[in-house]
């Protein structure tokens, strides 16, 4: 897939590595289609990572894709450079104007904090209600799906006994859902974290379907009819390396974290961790892309309605 973004944004120089077509700006203009237009909120710290890890899944249809990086004004990030960030990102005041036919709301390492005290959540709350009017569809990844399904449902996030850690098999239970056409009856996706949305509370709002889940990790996706808005619980998203750097952190801190569950060929943390979830995540944002984005947004994006 042609993905347009910044040619020195440093994803770009990774994906052309890995020969994923990236579409310079002069290039894009030749071409008589509308790009989607679709922005990521990156709320992680690892910021140049998750661009990289998005950029390289919504790059992979033969859509053309258009990608504007948002960032919040209420906090400044540690991890990346001003530089980084003056670059190549734009604050809401920046874009709150505009419109796109998908958001993508990442994850963030707050989840044990309860929501109003983020420092950030006052604008992001008036971030997901400007998207209801300006946005087709949003795709909100782990503690932003909690995020989102708080805000607009009001449905809680439940602390777990342990942190949920490591990579779990999944299956489909709404057997009519495009976003998971294709999906093999088991797959398996990434998770880390220490909070879950359970069932019962997403089943008591009637708005909302859950599309998959998991045994051990819980509800994995949950959306609305029609898909204006897709809440993913685990990180498929996540490179083959992520959830060692994250198990090794924790484990330099002193903090008590156990190596991630059925990730390491025999739970040997000596081994090199196995990819096993690369196909189902490409699928995935495949079948947001093509089914809830190009094929239901109005070619004039301006006339999306709010819901």
């Amino acid at each position: 897939m042609p993905i347009k973004i910044p040619y020195d944004l440093p994803a770009a120089r990774t994906l052309r590595d890995e020969n994923i077509f990236v579409m310079t700006l002069e290039r894009a203009r030749t071409q008589d289609i509308r790009p989607l237009r679709i922005l990521v909120l990156n709320l992680m710290p690892t910021k140049v990572t998750t661009e990289t890890q998005l950029a390289r899944l919504l790059g992979n249809t033969p859509l053309q894709v258009e990608l504007e990086l948002l960032t919040v004004s209420s906090h400044t990030p540690t991890h990346v450079s001003p530089e980084h960030m003056i670059s190549f990102y734009r604050s809401f005041d920046e874009i709150k104007s505009q419109f796109f036919d998908g958001l993508v709301i990442t994850g963030a390492p707050v989840e044990q904090m309860p929501f109003e005290e983020v420092d950030y959540w006052d604008e992001l709350c008036e971030i997901m209600s400007w998207s209801k009017a300006h946005v087709y569809s949003t795709f909100h990844i782990c503690w932003g799906a909690q995020a989102g399904l708080y805000y607009h449902y009001g449905i809680n996030k439940e602390s777990l006994k342990e942190k949920l850690f490591g990579v779990f098999e999944h299956s489909v239970v709404h057997k009519g859902s495009i976003l998971f056409r294709g999906f093999d009856d088991v797959f398996l996706v990434p998770h880390s974290r220490h909070t879950t949305v359970t069932r019962q509370a997403i089943e008591a709002v009637p708005a909302l379907k859950i599309l998959a889940e998991s045994r051990e990790a819980g509800v994995y996706a949950v959306s609305t009819d029609g898909g204006r808005q897709i809440f993913i619980m685990g990180h498929s998203e996540y490179d083959t390396r992520t959830l060692e750097q994250e198990y090794l952190r924790d484990k330099a801190q002193g903090l008590p974290i156990r190596p991630p569950k059925n990730y390491y060929p025999n739970d040997d943390d000596s081994l090199k961790p196995l990819c096993l979830w690369r196909s189902s995540a490409n699928l995935l944002f495949s079948n947001w892309l093509n089914y809830f984005v190009y094929q239901a947004t109005p070619y004039d994006i301006e006339k999306i309605q709010s819901f």
